[in-house]
């Protein structure tokens, strides 16, 4: 079946307010009618409110780079769904393999999170992957298998059909080093065919699966084409405007 594809730009720990709020003008201006598919962006916590006021009126989502458990409390430094959700966020990036390797984030808090994602009415974006040393071992698919069954333990169905996931190949994250168009595809056809064995066929067929991985204008269309591929999660390539804006028009 036809899924919307989605481009979301993940700016990390880059960008102070104005940069921010000037790059989602220049995003703003150059998406107006230019893209068919669903457009996204993740800056930082502190850019959130004021991005969210540039996109105002428009069809650009705004999402949270992590969230805490709690919905309040003593947690220096924590932010909860809630506040995301009062800073303008629809959205909200939960696992992504950076907070796994520096933060030790693990499967069963990142399970905890995308409870909570739900709870304050966010959709969350649940990203796996697979190291290079894992892919070298023949232990992609077992991989994968874990992060979702213990990141998806006890969600239902019905939460599930809100569900987001994003296979961001560890390897190839800031390196350089991109999955071919191939190897992106047969991995979402792995986490599409677990999706529907763990839920049900419909909630497979209708869930979108992004690509992440030093995703650029340069091969965006290569894997934007593939059957499995519902999008990119972009990093480096989504701090330029006209970088981000080259994905979009890969479509």
């Amino acid at each position: 079946m036809a899924r919307t594809l989605m481009i979301a730009g993940n700016w990390k720990m880059h960008k102070t307010i104005a940069e921010s709020v000037q790059l989602a003008q220049e995003i703003k201006l150059g998406a107006n009618g230019q893209t068919k598919a669903e457009v996204l962006v993740a800056p930082t916590f502190c850019a959130l409110h004021p991005v969210a006021q540039v996109l105002d009126g428009t069809n650009i989502l705004l999402a949270g780079q992590n969230l805490f458990w709690e919905e309040q409390g003593a947690y220096t430094g924590e932010i909860s769904g809630s506040m995301l959700r009062a800073a303008g966020a629809s959205h909200v990036l939960v696992g992504h393999s950076e907070r796994r390797q520096y933060f030790h984030e693990t499967d069963q808090t990142v399970n905890k999170r995308i409870k909570a994602a739900y709870q304050a009415g966010l959709t969350p974006i649940l990203c796996v992957g697979e190291t290079l040393l894992e892919r070298e071992q023949g232990r992609t698919e077992t991989v994968l298998e874990t992060q979702l069954g213990q990141g998806l333990m006890d969600i239902t169905p019905e939460h599930a059909q809100r569900l987001i996931l994003a296979y961001e190949p560890v390897w190839a994250i800031g390196t350089g080093k991109t999955a071919s168009e191939e190897q992106a595809n047969q991995a979402h056809a792995f986490i599409r065919a677990w999706v529907a064995a763990f839920f049900d066929r419909q909630t497979a067929d209708e869930m979108r699966i992004l690509y992440g991985g030093s995703v650029k204008p340069e091969n965006a269309k290569g894997l934007l084409s593939q059957s499995e591929v519902d999008g990119a999660l972009i990093g480096g390539a989504s701090l330029k405007s006209e970088n981000f804006l080259g994905i979009m028009r890969a479509i």
